[in-house]
């Protein structure tokens, strides 16, 4: 029996409840109780808490291997010992001593299942009575007397040719519960370092670590954010700088034009005579996406919608017509298209769109700008899969 034991309290002061703040847009805990529940070598997901609202989130996730514990309130303290609240589960649980235990950080999110795996067939060797984890560092350590620590300043050598040191990332940890019991420690006996990826040094505890680790996962884990592809069913554009060139026209009279592009307008022809449903979602409202929408056979027209509610206007359309968002596409270009953009199963953005738009995960960056063919590239592109 193998069990997976996350401590998350609820009384983080750095940030709080930074256990269930959205990362990457879920909740940090998710990215470990996922990754576990996908690994076939761990039969149990523990995640001990003090909190109501984490056990209430933790419980939505509704997976098959978590199990709830409400860790006392001495062992959720400022002062308690991560070893303190083990110890009171195993106590609890009345494991047997021969069951594996792995102590699993939720402030590790980019931990994968083939790490979890990884480590547990290290384990399963025998030839190690506990496993932690380390990165490779690279970088060169002194002590305070001047002293260096880990090579020959006399010969510096070069990065690649620097074995460096290992170095622990609190990823997690591997022991029997016997072995716990006997040391009243995460580790003992023979330890086993468990090599992960360089990217995963780093631990969130203040909030620079927090933007620093999801810019690492959009970059190194874009699997693991990408929504899930279903069959296209909704095909859904901006306007300004995705359908036009972003400009505003206006004439001596005070009237507004916005210039198309007509092999974009084609393109939905395409789409119609597959029977996928279109539309525009924009956060500007005027009559002139109204005639451009009605010219081009739209189905569903939004406007005036911006962030959020771009993705609450979408879930609603599919709510009515039995889509699912990873049913969908949207090609955006700007900020308030981001939260839409990392929702829908097919994402896209033109060449000049905003970093935000570009550094979705899983998303085309079409080489056309806004308003010169980007979204008949995508769409051709779409029709091609």
């Amino acid at each position: 029996m193998v069990t997976a034991f996350i401590p998350v309290r609820g009384g983080s002061k750095s940030i709080p409840l930074k256990n269930i703040r959205p990362f990457c847009g879920k909740p940090l805990v998710w990215w470990n109780v996922e990754a576990l529940q996908n690994c076939p070598l761990v039969d149990r997901i523990v995640v001990a808490t003090d909190s109501p609202e984490i056990e209430q989130t933790v419980g939505s996730f509704g997976l098959d291997k978590v199990v709830l514990y409400h860790r006392s309130a001495a062992n959720a303290s400022d002062t308690a010992s991560t070893e303190s609240v083990m110890l009171e589960y195993i106590e609890a649980a009345s494991m047997d001593p021969s069951e594996t235990f792995m102590l699993v950080q939720a402030t590790s999110p980019m931990t994968s299942t083939a790490d979890f795996t990884k480590g547990l067939e290290m384990f399963a060797t025998g030839e190690y009575d506990s496993i932690l984890t380390c990165v490779r560092n690279k970088r060169f350590f002194w002590s305070e007397d001047g002293k260096s620590l880990n090579y020959d300043w006399l010969h510096r050598p070069r990065r690649q040719e620097f074995a460096g040191m290992m170095m622990e990332n609190g990823a997690f940890y591997i022991n029997t519960v016997a072995g716990i019991l006997a040391s009243g420690n995460r580790l003992g006996g023979r330890i086993g370092v468990c090599e992960m990826p360089e990217y995963t040094a780093i631990e969130i505890d203040e909030p620079d670590d927090w933007f620093m680790l999801e810019k690492l996962m959009r970059r190194h884990c874009p699997d693991r954010l990408a929504p899930v592809k279903g069959q296209l069913k909704l095909f859904l554009s901006d306007v300004d700088g995705t359908l036009t060139d972003g400009g505003m026209y206006y004439a001596a009279d005070g009237s507004e034009s916005k210039k198309f592009n007509t092999r974009d307008g084609m393109a939905f022809s395409f789409l119609r005579e597959r029977g996928i449903k279109t539309g525009f979602v924009t956060s500007e409202v005027t009559d002139i996406v109204e005639r451009r929408a009605k010219k081009l056979q739209c189905d569903f027209l939004v406007q005036g919608k911006r962030f959020g509610g771009k993705v609450e206007a979408v879930k609603q359309i599919c709510a009515e017509n039995g889509f699912d968002l990873s049913e969908v596409a949207y090609i955006g270009d700007d900020v308030n298209c981001v939260q839409l953009l990392s929702s829908v199963g097919y994402a896209a953005c033109p060449a000049d769109a905003c970093s935000a738009a570009r550094e979705v995960p899983g998303i085309y960056v079409s080489p056309f700008k806004g308003g010169d063919g980007c979204v008949r590239d995508f769409i051709e592109r779409l029709l091609s899969l």
